[in-house]
């Protein structure tokens, strides 16, 4: 047998057995991940059986499991596949006497516990200065987010709570952090992530300091979460989150809020909670459209101008070429240009279409035709089906196979989330999702006919 440092696959796979070395494969989660994710998550994760495509995981509880389902799966199971290519899927398994990660034994460095945060409110608010109300750029599609997120900052507490809502990378953090910085300099404003909310709970309860979590969280004059859709089916973060809620709506403290859907669209959120998110100002976020796209991306060449003092020249046909081609949100939008324009500063060129086409076509041959919305069309039309059929709750065979190779696709064919993708099939869980790439992952493996048609939904997809 080779020496291990010869073969990158052995380091993780005996040679005799071929079987996975959960040791060495829990030093690359530490090494990938970082030492606070590792203790915090990964390291009382056992690996508890393996088969020649999938493995059972065992976590201490529900609430780790979609944790670590939520926010590492797909980089756990493309460590592993990168590694033993037969494994294709990752299932969990609930093991009552897996220890607790000991967050006690975290460095001091690595992380602090709620009473050393207390005294430094920059720990929470992590306002971006960056993203400030001069540099939102204002379009049919957000302007009346904006508008009342500059009248919150003058009056504040008449429109309470403020819940602005939207897809990804539409601006809504940026919303958030501008009435943060706006509002920081009169008012204590506390701005928090749902999830960093959530970590800091779950610290709390482990160190038994919940009194000082609690005098911490409901003191603010300004209290911004973003991402509160995170918080669904956490029971016990629901509970302190609505007494938190309650709390600062009886000192006339200043809620606000965002989430990628209205209050009424939070499944598995407790009803009394909704009912309180829906009793203030509700503001949502367009995708953008054509004349907001071109402002954005022209405002971005300005920026960058500024700041590496130098002229670069994007033409307009070039810069209505990316707004037109780009049916993405905001961010991908940002990250297409930045492309662009790296490309211009490096090889000292003015771009023309061919070359933006020559550049971006891994983009727009990929991220802009195979999207969750193009599969779910696609497919409801190669089946003859409608999408509001396939959406439905219905589970006759000829709605639930094609609802499941959409959601195959889905996880095939494009960088969403397992939990992104279970929304965008009317707010199905993630492990709806897991099921269907499990069941067709297996019919295609037997049936010629699935195999076939996946192939031509393939094509379909792919054509220009």
């Amino acid at each position: 047998m080779q020496n291990k440092s010869q073969n990158p696959q052995q380091i993780f796979i005996s040679e005799e057995e071929k079987t996975i070395d959960w040791e060495i494969v829990q030093k690359q989660f530490d090494k990938n991940f970082g030492r606070e994710v590792y203790n915090s998550w990964l390291k009382d994760v056992s690996l508890i059986k393996e088969f020649n495509d999938y493995i059972i995981l065992g976590v201490p509880t529900r609430f780790f499991r979609d944790w670590i389902v939520s926010r590492y799966l797909d980089k756990i199971l493309e460590l592993i596949k990168g590694l033993k290519k037969s494994i294709i899927r990752i299932e969990f398994k609930i093991v009552e006497d897996v220890k607790n990660p000991n967050i006690e034994n975290l460095k001091a460095d690595a992380i602090k516990n709620i009473t050393e945060i207390k005294d430094s409110v920059l720990n929470y608010n992590r306002l971006n200065p960056n993203l400030t109300f001069e540099n939102f750029v204002q379009g049919k599609s957000n302007e009346i987010a904006l508008s009342y997120s500059k009248r919150v900052c003058e009056d504040i507490s008449r429109y309470n709570p403020l819940y602005i809502y939207g897809g990804v990378g539409l601006g809504k953090t940026h919303l958030l952090n501008a009435i943060g910085l706006e509002l920081q300099s009169s008012k204590e404003v506390m701005f928090i992530s749902a999830e960093r909310f959530m970590y800091h709970f779950i610290k709390s309860i482990k160190k038994n300091d919940m009194v000082n979590f609690k005098d911490f969280f409901r003191r603010s004059a300004v209290f911004i979460i973003d991402d509160i859709q995170f918080i669904r089916g956490k029971e016990g973060l629901q509970e302190e989150f609505f007494h938190t809620f309650n709390s600062l709506m009886e000192k006339s403290s200043q809620i606000i809020i965002s989430a990628d859907r209205p209050p009424t669209k939070l499944d598995r959120v407790q009803e009394r909670i909704k009912s309180r998110l829906s009793g203030g100002l509700i503001v949502d976020i367009d995708t953008p459209d054509l004349e907001l796209k071109t402002k954005i991306i022209k405002s971005r060449i300005m920026d960058i101008q500024d700041q590496f003092s130098e002229n670069f020249n994007i033409s307009d046909e070039v810069i209505n070429f990316i707004a037109n081609e780009s049916k993405t949100n905001i961010r991908e939008l940002i990250g297409i240009l930045n492309r662009v324009i790296t490309f211009s500063r490096i090889h000292k060129k003015t771009l023309n279409i061919s070359d933006c086409k020559n550049i971006l076509k891994d983009v727009f041959n990929q991220s802009k035709i195979i999207t969750v919305d193009k599969i779910q069309n696609t497919v409801s039309n190669y089946f003859n089906i409608s999408l509001t059929e396939m959406l439905s709750q219905r589970r006759s065979r000829p709605l639930a196979r094609p609802r499941q190779m959409a959601m195959y696709l889905a996880k095939k064919m494009t960088t969403r989330s397992l939990p992104e993708i279970g929304r965008r099939f009317a707010n199905r869980d993630h492990t709806t999702v897991i099921h269907a790439v499990k069941t067709i992952t297996r019919l295609s493996e037997k049936d010629d006919e699935m195999r076939k048609n996946i192939s031509q939904i393939k094509s379909l997809l792919l054509e220009e």
